[in-house]
């Protein structure tokens, strides 16, 4: 691994020219405490053994941080950063290819892991245990199998999926983490760091505003932090406070839950046409016009959460609180059929 590492103040200074808006260590990164406790601990004990962390997984909703953390993994340990995903190796010497290059304590990131195909799922088994693929060439009975040895390297991958991930790979990782959704709190420090690079003039209650609004996500705290920008400047006089930061995502058709069109149209269509439900994920995803991938990944988790919307065996079903906010009457509970032991009083 690299011997020299970047003093603070190099660090600073190259944040304030990164375009970008990722932090790049683990003091600069907000929120999700208990996992960078211990990525700290992981991450500082290979580095005073002078070897690769070991093989980390990350899972959870998309947003949350799972590749800003890869980024930083590589930064703190001084390395460099491979990155792909699961479904751009579709064959088994795609990922010997990429294991072939990697240097000494260098950074492979996998996301979506868990669309990998089988194949080349099987060639990381001996690559993270032993640093060893095998290379297969020719075809029939002249194929041999010549071994190659990989240097020393750290996989790490990310889900939105864990159930989708096979035992035998989950079980390789040497740590299993899932990222939880942040907190109004945390995310407002997001908004207020994003601002200070974008050299967005908004206050602390802008910032409030425009986090309690994210969906415990920052990439959407960072995106409605840009629509608000440009709201403020076109409409404003450029100083975001939080009447300009309601105003902005007011426009934009973010609500005060942090619900867009998208969202809005799922419940609509439980509550309005199908009389609050139960509905099929299928027949639901037809009459917004979604895939029941994005209905059943992008915006039921977070309708659930927000206690919008039930799963039920029978199909997806609106709660009061959905009707509520969005400005029905909630039609009348229908009568419960009598139990087998229930009798007349």
């Amino acid at each position: 691994m690299r011997e020299e590492l970047l003093s603070p103040s190099e660090t600073e200074e190259e944040i304030v020219d990164e375009p970008g808006l990722r932090p790049r260590t683990l003091d600069e990164f907000v929120g999700q405490a208990e996992l960078k406790g211990h990525l700290g601990v992981v991450l500082g004990a290979a580095a005073k053994r002078r070897e690769a962390a070991d093989h980390l997984l990350f899972a959870g909703p998309p947003g949350l941080g799972k590749t800003t953390l890869a980024n930083i993994i590589a930064a703190e340990m001084n390395t460099h950063l491979q990155v792909t995903s699961g479904p751009a190796l579709e064959r088994a010497g795609d990922l010997a290819s990429i294991l072939s290059k990697l240097e000494d304590g260098d950074v492979l990131f996998i996301d979506e892991i868990h669309r990998l195909p089988r194949p080349v799922e099987e060639v990381l088994y001996p690559a993270m245990e032993d640093f060893r693929i095998d290379v297969v060439l020719g075809k029939g009975p002249a194929a041999r199998s010549i071994p190659l040895d990989l240097s020393p390297f750290t996989l790490v991958g990310a889900t939105t999926r864990t159930g989708l991930i096979t035992g035998p790979l989950r079980d390789r990782f040497g740590l299993v983490a899932r990222l939880d959704y942040y907190d109004v709190d945390d995310l407002q420090l997001i908004a207020l760091r994003a601002a200070r690079i974008l050299d967005v003039d908004i206050t602390d209650e802008g910032a409030w505003e425009i986090a309690r609004r994210s969906r415990g996500t920052p990439r959407i705290a960072n995106r409605l932090l840009r629509q608000v920008r440009d709201y403020a400047e076109v409409e404003r006089d450029g100083h975001i406070d939080a009447a300009v930061a309601a105003d902005g995502l007011k426009f934009f058709g973010v609500d005060t839950l942090g619900l867009d069109k998208a969202s809005r149209a799922v419940l609509d269509a439980i509550c309005r046409r199908f009389n609050g439900g139960p509905v099929g994920l299928s027949t639901l995803a037809i009459s917004v016009s979604e895939p029941t991938e994005t209905v059943e990944d992008v915006y039921e988790p977070y309708l659930i959460q927000q206690g919008l919307l039930m799963r039920t065996p029978r199909g997806r079903v609106a709660t009061p609180a959905a009707y509520d906010h969005m400005g029905m009457t909630a039609p009348p509970a229908a009568p419960t059929a009598p139990g087998l032991f229930d009798t007349d009083s």
